[in-house]
């Protein structure tokens, strides 16, 4: 990945993102990860996709629940160029935990685990620890992490 080029460009130059580079698209959310941002995306892998059910992704991936895919990956966003040291000095500051809204109005938990990893906690009580960070894009910031944020989901 390349500092100055956008997020789509690196995601789709990367082996590992190509579930979540096809949600982006299908969601019709390609030209908000081109746009200038800043924006933070917490990028699961396509990994972190095959953890879920495979009736679940492949009911998401559907045209019919492109606004439900949208809503599930605007939950891995949130809005400004956020580093882990901004995260880590948000959790010390909030007494072990911060709270992040992303750009779907979804709440994200950040806190530090005993191994020292921060750990984002979704609205379903699912975790996801931040595995690789603060990868610089051009128009944000790039957090890979270990699985699926899933916001509540309306029928899911």
């Amino acid at each position: 990945m390349r500092p100055s080029n956008d997020i789509i460009t690196n995601l789709g130059r990367a082996k590992e993102f190509k579930i979540l580079l096809s949600a982006i698209n299908q969601a019709g959310l390609t030209q908000t990860f081109e746009s200038g941002g800043p924006v933070t995306l917490f990028a699961p892998t396509d990994q972190a996709f095959e953890k879920l059910p495979k009736d679940r992704v492949d009911t998401l991936l559907k045209p019919n629940h492109a606004t439900d895919l949208g809503y599930l990956i605007s939950s891995h966003v949130i809005a400004g160029r956020v580093t882990v040291k901004d995260i880590a000095e948000k959790i010390k500051t909030h007494n072990g935990q911060a709270i992040f809204t992303t750009l779907a109005g979804s709440k994200l938990i950040a806190r530090i685990n005993g191994n020292r990893n921060i750990v984002l906690t979704d609205e379903n009580g699912g975790e996801s620890i931040i595995s690789n960070f603060d990868i610089a894009q051009s128009n944000g910031v790039l957090h890979i992490v270990n699985a699926v944020l899933m916001p509540k989901l309306p029928g899911m």
